[in-house]
């Protein structure tokens, strides 16, 4: 028994190599989701400079060229819609958030997990409703979003141009604050949402902000789509 018991051990720990074996799954997916988020950081920076570098060669040949410095002049003119270029003006900045976990860990009266924390539909409502309102811009999380974007969660963590965040999810646009605030009041979905904040302590705050600013769009603008198989 004790030579079976010894085998055992050194199995394990050959194994294991020096981690815990009942965690490892878990520690494995955090540490490859910081990992990809470092990927793609250092990614985000190459594209950046290489945009850059195109710019500066674009403006180059535009300076020769009537024809470039013509298109060049039509993109330019489309790129605040397209949210190609950093925003400031007078908006909002909203703020949704989990319920605030109770000091013996328990839940509120008839809540079950899936009610304290905020869900994609939350986050959706929100945005749309503030481009209801006729903002200019908007951004979640500091990322600017434009035609393409698409909100999507896994639980409680936000999944937008290919990186993670955890709540609380802010939302930011530049924008008339008294209209984004009247849509908000008028939107079915918000209201869903807004007796979720009542019945279970979910944040939710919109505040008035004199001096918004909203990044520029950084990511890439192929479409990415999928084709049916044959057969």
């Amino acid at each position: 028994m004790a030579l079976a018991a010894g085998l055992l051990f050194a199995t394990s720990g050959q194994t294991a190599q020096g981690s815990d074996l009942r965690a490892g799954d878990v520690t494995e997916l955090s540490t490859l989701i910081d990992q990809r988020n470092e990927v793609i950081a250092a990614q985000e920076d190459q594209l950046a400079q290489l945009e850059e570098q195109t710019e500066a060669l674009t403006d180059q040949a535009a300076s020769r060229d009537g024809a470039v410095a013509a298109a060049q002049a039509e993109g330019d003119g489309g790129a605040l819609s397209a949210g190609l270029v950093a925003l400031t003006g007078r908006g909002v900045e909203i703020t949704l958030d989990d319920a605030p976990r109770r000091p013996d860990g328990s839940l509120p009266a008839g809540a079950r997990p899936d009610d304290v924390v905020i869900h994609q539909s939350d986050v959706q409502a929100v945005v749309n409703a503030v481009w209801a309102a006729g903002a200019d811009g908007v951004a979640i999380m500091d990322q600017r979003l434009i035609a393409t974007s698409a909100v999507r969660c896994v639980g409680n963590v936000l999944l937008l141009h290919g990186r993670t965040w955890s709540p609380p999810f802010v939302v930011t646009a530049v924008g008339d604050p008294a209209a984004v605030r009247a849509q908000l009041a008028v939107s079915p979905q918000v209201a869903v949402f807004e007796q979720a904040v009542e019945a279970y302590g979910l944040g939710f705050a919109v505040r008035d902000r004199a001096d918004v600013v909203l990044p520029a769009y950084g990511g890439s603008l192929d479409m990415a789509y999928a084709t049916p198989s044959e057969g």
